[in-house]
């Protein structure tokens, strides 16, 4: 089993990841003598990037994990989850399920959650990738009629005049019951176990690190808040990191499971996977977490 000297963990460089990594990332946490190097990249990118086993732990979409399963297992923390909310299909108009047969819609990747979630929603809709950050643009624009967005845009697309078509996360739920489970942390299964371990009890740590100082942990995360004003920043970190962050429930495994379940069912995957998650040997509270470096 491998034991690298330096752990290399890759996320996005967005306002909610940026939030979930602060603690860790500027060395206020216990690492329990880990050595870790940051690495950033869009998800597509990272998904990618998993493919080829590039990091030790990393953040990748739910539904790459069913290419990703034989290399990487799923921790139970830093999941991304949309709880009645998700990606947006997006449009300058109104549009009908028939009308978006006759067009092209951007999407932010092809191994991303959210064009699975789309076309479990609508199996027969044509997409064209295009970086997550050019979508809305592109749709303003016309060079696209409508796009998928991710992130931020989630909050901002009405205020750019644009119209909803569809919230992923709604549908999810509605046709579910269940949230939708868009992006995780996964770790490489090739590390010794312990090491595994205490990667995941380091991040943990991290995550309760920045929920119990929230306000220097936003300080940080408003650098990577692409123009948002403080509090919608606030908003949008506090959809994605919350206290289904820290513990992959029950429901939102069953979640996971349904998602490539449906994805192989309807042929959008190449295999029925089950998702694992790592069982966590301990977990500590964040007081005994931080006491170490006050």
């Amino acid at each position: 089993m491998s034991r690298p000297e330096v752990i290399r963990v890759a996320h996005s460089p967005d306002s909610d990841d940026a939030f979930m990594f602060y603690g860790l990332a500027n060395n206020l946490v216990d690492t329990e003598g880990l050595v870790l190097s940051h690495h950033l990249s869009d998800i597509e990118t990272l998904n990618r990037d998993a493919m080829e086993g590039k990091y030790e732990m990393t953040a990748i979409s739910y539904h790459a994990y069913a290419y990703l399963y034989k290399k990487y297992a799923l921790l139970p923390v830093g999941s991304s989850i949309g709880d009645k909310y998700g990606p947006v299909l997006i449009a300058k108009e109104k549009m009908s399920k028939d009308e978006l047969k006759d067009i092209v819609v951007a999407i932010p990747g092809e191994m991303t959650t959210a064009t699975l979630a789309l076309k479990l929603w609508e199996p027969s809709i044509k997409t064209q990738v295009m970086p997550f950050d050019q979508i809305m643009e592109a749709v303003l624009a016309g060079s696209v009629k409508a796009g998928l967005i991710i992130h931020e845009g989630q909050l901002t697309f009405k205020e750019e005049g644009l119209k909803k078509i569809v919230d992923l996360g709604e549908w999810w739920f509605e046709t579910t019951n269940l949230v939708l489970p868009l992006g995780g942390n996964a770790i490489r299964r090739d590390l010794d176990p312990d090491l595994q371990q205490t990667i995941a009890r380091v991040m943990r740590r991290g995550i309760e690190y920045s929920l119990a100082h929230r306000e220097e942990a936003l300080d940080y995360a408003m650098q990577f808040a692409r123009g948002l004003a403080r509090e919608r920043a606030d908003r949008f970190v506090d959809m994605y990191v919350n206290q289904m962050t820290l513990d992959a429930s029950a429901d939102i495994r069953r979640a996971v499971r349904l998602l490539l379940y449906m994805g192989h069912g309807f042929g959008f995957l190449p295999e029925k996977v089950d998702p694992e998650f790592l069982t966590l040997d301990s977990v500590d509270s964040v007081t005994a977490a931080t006491a170490c470096c006050h």
